[in-house]
């Protein structure tokens, strides 16, 4: 596949990475130097300086003939109109832009991007993206990751193992003599920055990190093998009164969450005080003690730090456990720091630029690929897809079948109805939906697994 990018900030150096790490034909566009130059100095794409927007400059890049376009620089105006001449002149069959500015993003303005506009088939909020999945990881108490798939009725949750941890030292063919009502399938874990894919002789450690596929109403019982009983944090301190704090606050409010919003800019906070009516919002520093005694740090049980500083984050994050906070949620840019912050004891790290590449790597997976949500900076992926008759996994018992090394399923959903935890003699039919996760090296393995063939019609 041939992909344009359009901008090589974070997200579009690790959208190249990623693309060409799969051997895509990949050309990167951006006006600075530097950024340019530290993507022709790490990865095996062709990047050049030039205006992402500009006709000459994407016939240059190749869009002439390119099957997508992703447009992500910093720029909404440069992305909407890179995805115009992509479409006007050069006919692109899929164009995906970032906008940021939420006023573009207003229902009464949805039209704008219909296809006789401005045509853009994938529009990503970074802001609404990364608000949802802090959303998503709080309605979990004790999960470092929470991933909906088939529309929810199926979740991979992330979680980190402690001392105290009941199933830590047991293999894993022993879970389910251990704990018979455990229905669950251990898809990865990540020890020391490395991924395994478990096999049932594996046994986890404090201090890995576990992913988990489970029914989704199953998973109070699954976290608390895990040990955590936590209650929902049911009220929160939000830290940084930007587009993702605004879009969080008011999606927390809606699920009837207690929630304050700290801002530091005078003009910022009166601005979040007329887009969120019903909340507290204080105008201070998220450091100092007294905004946060203000804010009623003592009855809070969970703080997300959003601001646009990592450091301010870490540090807002670290005062609140010092005060007592059960749970803190630090937004990060810099991947330097991953490894780093949960050694802190910082609960839950989130990452914009893994959210933003998640969600258009969706739109990039080839054959029947349902959803797509990439782990730990590419690690792996988290995939839903649908088995069509002509797919190997079809007709077989799982023990039978060839499962690309790497690649191991946690559930299958039938008939949009019935959730089956696969063990080695279910039978994949036509039809069905699975769930599974694939490291890096086997993402192309399982697309041609469910590729359409020309047999299939």
């Amino acid at each position: 596949m041939k992909v344009v990018i359009c901008g090589a900030g974070q997200v579009g150096f690790h959208i190249a990475r990623y693309l060409s790490s799969e051997q895509n034909d990949v050309t990167v566009v951006d006006q600075s130097p530097e950024l340019i130059g530290k993507i022709n100095d790490s990865l095996d794409v062709q990047a050049f300086v030039g205006h992402a927007s500009h006709p000459d400059v994407l016939a240059r890049a190749g869009v002439g003939d390119a099957d997508m376009l992703i447009a992500v620089t910093f720029a909404d105006e440069v992305n909407m109109i890179a995805c115009q001449v992509a479409h006007s002149l050069f006919n692109v069959p899929t164009k995906i832009a970032r906008i940021r500015q939420q006023d573009y993003l207003r229902d009464e303005w949805a039209n704008l991007f219909a296809r006789d506009q401005l045509p853009i088939d994938v529009i990503i909020s970074p802001e609404i993206e990364v608000a949802r999945a802090i959303r998503r990881r709080l309605r979990v108490p004790g999960a470092s990751d929470m991933i909906e798939m088939a529309g929810d009725m199926v979740r991979v949750i992330g979680v980190r193992c402690t001392d105290t941890c009941p199933i830590v030292h047991t293999p894993l063919r022993q879970l389910t003599s251990l704990f018979p009502d455990l229905n669950i399938t251990i898809l990865a874990i990540v020890r020391d920055e490395t991924l395994i894919i478990p096999k049932s002789t594996d046994q986890m450690l404090p201090g890995d990190e576990v992913y988990f596929c489970s029914e989704t109403g199953k998973i109070s019982r699954a976290m608390a093998v895990f040990g955590h009983e936590e209650q929902e944090s049911r009220r929160v301190i939000v830290v940084g009164g930007g587009n993702i704090g605004v879009n969080l606050a008011n999606y927390l409010e809606n699920d009837e969450y207690t929630v304050r919003v700290i801002e530091s800019d005078k003009a910022r906070a009166r601005k979040v005080a007329e887009l969120l009516p019903t909340t507290t919002i204080i105008q201070g520093d998220g450091l100092e003690s007294e905004i946060l005694e203000e804010a009623n740090i003592n009855q809070t049980e969970a703080i997300v730090a959003v601001t646009d500083h990592d450091e301010t984050n870490i540090l807002a994050s670290l005062l609140a456990k010092r005060y007592g906070v059960e749970r803190a949620v630090s937004l990060i840019n810099k991947s330097s720091y991953g490894p780093l912050i949960t050694t802190l004891g910082i609960d839950v790290v989130v990452s914009p630029r893994e959210i933003t590449a998640s969600t258009i790597l969706q739109h990039v997976r080839r054959g029947r690929i349902r959803s797509v949500h990439s782990l730990r900076d590419g690690f792996a992926e988290v995939i839903e897809a649908e088995a069509l008759q002509t797919s190997p996994l079809v007709g077989m018992p799982l023990r039978e079948a060839k499962l690309p090394q790497g690649v191991i399923l946690g559930a299958v959903i039938r008939n949009d109805t019935t959730i089956i935890i696969p063990r080695p003699d279910t039978e994949i039919i036509e039809g069905d939906r699975i769930v599974l996760l694939a490291a890096a090296q086997a993402v192309k393995k399982v697309e041609k697994m469910f590729a359409v063939r020309l047999e299939y019609f």
